[in-house]
């Protein structure tokens, strides 16, 4: 007689027998099983956090090891393997790792394989415990996710404009990313919405300048990027609608540069800036108190950011993008 696998039915009658503390015995001959056969179902599918048969998590997890039987183990190179450990360590995504492995020569690996080889790691997709042997490798990812979801919509949280020039009459050449200087900025808040970071990024390398406010004034805001940027190469600066920005016309007559604003709620008119202060917020979370966050400290994420690989760059980093340019 070919072999045939419990179905969900049988599996559900083996817990009413379970519940009724029918013996093993009794349950095979009823569902013309062997009793062998409902021994090791039972005894496989009792989690250690919690004694009791549950049959629809018997059957997804029966489902589940049928789908990849046959499969070799993702990254089986040992030397692969360690790369993506220690890169994920460090702070780099997936594909990054993946576009990093292939510039760098140590193999070909897709960004879906690391994902599939974090989240193999734990039973059940990411809803059981970590495999026995295994490490948990999900806090490394970007957003720490127990299993694999969609994010949701960010919402809008101001309302302020100030009198400046409008995004929709910013040079066509800035959307482009094709020359060094035109920045986005913005600001990171701190814990009871007390004096946080100003972030300045170049659009076309990704460069990133992490400075600590003293206030949350306009003034404060003024005075951190005119010093940021004076002396660097600066054509525009694309700022929200913050009342930290209310003095964008002091900023323009001191580095130099034509200062315009995105459409209130439109956070990706200024992409770059928002996907740099998501990196960011990796280091502090929010809640994070920047009082008792040093300068040293900042400028150590300062740079871990702009030596962190980038898929838009082609895997470099943004301070290989700007000393090319630069050096250009």
């Amino acid at each position: 007689m070919a072999h045939k696998q419990l179905t969900i039915e049988e599996r559900e009658e083996i817990q009413r027998g379970v519940w009724h503390k029918e013996s093993v015995r009794s349950i095979a001959r009823r569902l013309g099983r062997p009793h062998s056969t409902i021994v090791r179902e039972i005894a496989r599918n009792l989690p250690p956090e919690r004694r009791q048969y549950t049959p629809r998590l018997a059957h997804e997890r029966a489902l589940g090891k049928r789908k990849i039987r046959g499969r070799e183990e993702r990254l089986k190179n040992d030397a692969l393997r360690s790369y993506v450990v220690s890169s994920l360590k460090i702070g780099l995504s997936p594909e990054q790792i993946a576009g990093r492995a292939k510039l760098e020569g140590i193999g070909s690996i897709s960004h879906e394989a690391i994902y599939q080889f974090v989240y193999a790691q734990v039973h059940r997709n990411g809803y059981g415990y970590v495999k026995p042997g295994h490490e948990d490798l999900r806090p490394y990812l970007a957003r720490r996710h127990k299993r694999r979801a969609k994010m949701g919509m960010r919402k809008g949280r101001r309302v302020l404009r100030p009198d400046g020039k409008s995004i929709e009459v910013r040079p066509l050449v800035v959307a482009q990313r094709s020359r060094i200087g035109d920045w986005e900025g913005d600001s990171i808040e701190s814990k009871n919405h007390g004096p946080g970071l100003n972030s300045l990024v170049d659009r076309r390398s990704g460069l990133l300048l992490l400075s600590k406010l003293s206030g949350k004034s306009a003034s404060d805001t003024r005075a951190v990027v005119a010093a940021r940027l004076r002396g660097l190469p600066a054509h525009t600066l694309t700022l929200d609608n913050g009342p930290e920005n209310l003095k964008w016309s002091e900023m323009e007559a001191v580095i130099s540069a034509d200062v315009y604003f995105a459409h209130p709620y439109c956070s990706g008119e200024r992409g770059t800036n928002e996907n740099t202060n998501g990196l960011v917020r990796r280091y502090f979370p929010k809640g994070t108190d920047f009082r008792d966050v040093s300068d040293e400290e900042i400028a150590r994420v300062e740079y871990a950011l702009n030596t962190r690989p980038r898929k838009r760059l082609g895997y470099r980093t943004p301070l290989e993008i700007w000393g090319g340019a630069i050096e250009s």
